[in-house]
């Protein structure tokens, strides 16, 4: 079964903000079986615009991947990372 992906581009305007919701949601990334592959302030942007912290997260399946991002939990965090940042965020299943 492929892979599946959280990617995220975040643009951080409040950081106090920004490290609630990393609080916030690090035991639920664990909690629905995900794991952090990527995690970048400076990423090399070659193309685009957006040049904020980039983060890939890693789950099971891309229905767990759905199911996270889906959760209780994580509508919650999201509110609050919605109030610090802006973010492009795909779910991508692998091959």
């Amino acid at each position: 079964m492929a892979k599946g992906y959280l990617i995220a581009h975040i643009n951080i305007h409040d950081k106090e903000g920004f490290e609630e919701f990393r609080e916030m949601s690090l035991p639920i990334i664990t909690k629905y079986e995900g794991k952090a592959l990527i995690r970048n302030p400076h990423p090399d942007l070659r193309e685009g615009e957006n040049a904020g912290l980039v983060i890939a997260l890693e789950f099971e399946s891309i229905e767990h991947a759905k199911r996270f991002y889906e959760s209780e939990e994580y509508s919650a965090a999201k509110i609050v990372r919605e109030m610090a940042c802006s973010t492009e965020l795909v779910l991508v299943e692998g091959i």
